[in-house]
């Protein structure tokens, strides 16, 4: 029977989400003998519900709520994440990579840039090993803790071909959270293909089948599905007291909480704190600095396809099946700041592929009919594809703001997120487009597709940490500055976003977190 806790109970730790950061925390929490009550806005599902088709799969995980873009977002759904108990680690690809030791550390490294809010993290790589060492032997991160690397499949062995023969090194089936063989209860990957539509067999480490159910054993942890936050109560003192939610029938009710952590992703952390304004906090809770809701990262991505002599057949086994690392060190002779990593990617489905080539090709857009059939469509078969992930700036006027007029279903101003590219953005972008044909050239491609970003990227900022308090929004250990007991808990935190899919970072700082927040609560700090 999973424990029930009282809305009245005011001991418990309320965590906002349940993805890679709160799903994380709270299963860490429990662990440690401290009581949880999880509140995710989106529905619970079982491994009976993930279907290996990406149509179904998008409208059962994603988040649609009404939300607007502006500047190089797409207006209508100006990113992707999901709306699930276990957040986006039940679409996430796996890949599990460490920053970089200078990634930490961009203001020193990089100094000042025009345009860019750069600042160092109050954290570093040498405190941050032993947590980043703690989530991969949780997740069953490939590559590491003696556990082997994922088989190459053809749109890997493609890319390592061209990669080698242009002398790239660092070239390998990556650090995946994907299960190389049995673990942990879970079966090994079977190369289904369809990881980022939920993968069937659990073999994807995903916060929703392993850490929820472990937190739920402990009798000390409850999640409450479909519980859309709307606003964080604090008391005279400032301390915050509890969360107002709304339950799946349309009822409000309070949580009351000691602690209240934030995983809400880098929309709806930011949203939340900005709609819990009041008279002692005019501007927001947590929001003294002026920088909640700024400084919203997503990475530089980009995608390059290319037309192989020979059938490649991208989209069986693992869609992120390898990697090639060596773009990814700080060179400012390449004309930017910072680093990149090509990864694999097939596409999504013949239609998607095709709609997605016709109509956001940057080399060929809008073209149809019979020589685009026959040049496009009719080589699916032999198309090998990589997506480019690398660091991009924090800028401050890109963020979450509130709609002055537009409201949700539950009455709270939308949520407007701007983002426009850097500079240095668009530089590393042209530079891995260059670098990514050539891989494909290499290996005899006559074709190559560049595609700028998709609205699904990594989403980071807009409640960074930072040493002062007035450069950002909560400390080393995500307690925000103003308001001790209300934590930042999810991929908002981040200082900046090195060149590495964000994940593994995410659960790192939620286990030191955990660590960090059970000792002040035993020690009555908070």
């Amino acid at each position: 029977m999973a424990k029930t806790f009282d809305k009245n109970d005011d001991s418990v730790v309320v965590i906002i989400g349940s993805g890679a950061g709160g799903g994380v925390l709270g299963n860490e929490l429990a662990q440690k003998g401290v009581n949880v009550v999880c509140l995710e806005a989106g529905k619970r599902f079982t491994l009976d519900d993930i279907e290996n088709d990406w149509n179904t799969m998008f409208g059962r995980l994603s988040w649609l709520d009404a939300r607007q873009g502006t500047g190089d977002m797409l207006a209508g759904l100006p990113l992707w994440v999901c709306k699930t108990v276990g957040g986006t680690t039940v679409h996430w690809a796996g890949a599990s990579l460490r920053f970089l030791e200078h990634e930490f550390k961009t203001k020193s490294v990089y100094g000042n840039i025009a345009g860019a809010n750069l600042l160092d993290w109050p954290v570093d790589l040498h405190e941050m090993e032993r947590f980043y060492s703690m989530a991969e032997d949780k997740m069953g991160t490939t590559g590491t803790h003696g556990i082997p690397r994922l088989p190459g499949n053809n749109n890997f062995q493609v890319m390592e071909y061209g990669a080698t023969a242009l002398g790239y090194q660092d070239v390998h089936t990556g650090n995946m959270s994907i299960n190389s063989e049995p673990r942990d209860g879970r079966p090994g990957c079977h190369q289904i293909g369809f990881c980022m539509a939920g993968c069937a067999i659990g073999a994807k480490w995903s916060a929703l089948y392993t850490e929820i159910p472990a937190a739920e054993a402990t009798g000390r942890y409850e999640i409450r599905p479909e519980s859309m936050v709307l606003k964080i109560n604090h008391n005279k003192e400032g301390k915050a007291t509890g969360v107002v939610y709304v339950d799946a029938d349309g009822n409000t009710h309070e949580q009351k909480a000691r602690v209240v952590a934030i995983a809400g992703n880098a929309v709806e952390t930011p949203r939340l704190l900005l709609n819990s304004e009041s008279n002692m906090f005019p501007d927001g809770m947590a929001n003294s600095s002026g920088q909640v809701g700024q400084n919203f990262m997503r990475h530089m991505t980009g995608t390059v396809y290319a037309t192989m002599p020979g059938a490649v057949h991208w989209d069986r086994g693992t869609q992120m099946a390898g990697i090639v690392m060596d773009e990814v060190k700080n060179d400012p002779n390449r004309g930017f700041a910072g680093g990149y990593y090509m990864q694999t990617l097939p596409g999504f489905g013949l239609g998607w592929y095709a709609n997605s080539v016709g109509a956001m090709s940057v080399d060929s857009p809008g073209k149809w009919g019979k020589a685009y059939a026959s040049e496009v469509v009719e080589n699916y078969r032999n198309m090998a594809g990589m997506w480019l992930v690398g660091e991009d700036m924090p800028q401050e006027k890109n963020g979450v703001t509130l709609h002055g007029s537009d409201k949700d279903q539950y009455g709270l101003p939308v949520p407007v997120v701007n983002f426009e590219d850097h500079a240095n953005d668009v530089a590393m972008r042209n530079h891995a487009f260059k670098a990514g044909s050539a891989v494909y050239q290499a290996g005899g491609s006559k074709k190559q597709y560049q595609l700028p970003p998709f609205p699904s990227t990594h989403n980071m900022g807009t409640c960074r940490m930072s040493e002062n308090p007035r450069d950002g929004v909560c400390n080393s250990t995500g307690a925000t500055h103003d308001i001790s007991n209300v934590f930042i808990s999810d991929g908002s935190q981040f200082t900046t976003g090195a060149a590495c899919n964000p994940t593994l970072t995410i659960v790192s700082l939620a286990i030191r977190q955990a660590e960090n927040m059970a000792n002040m609560l035993s020690q009555n700090t908070i």
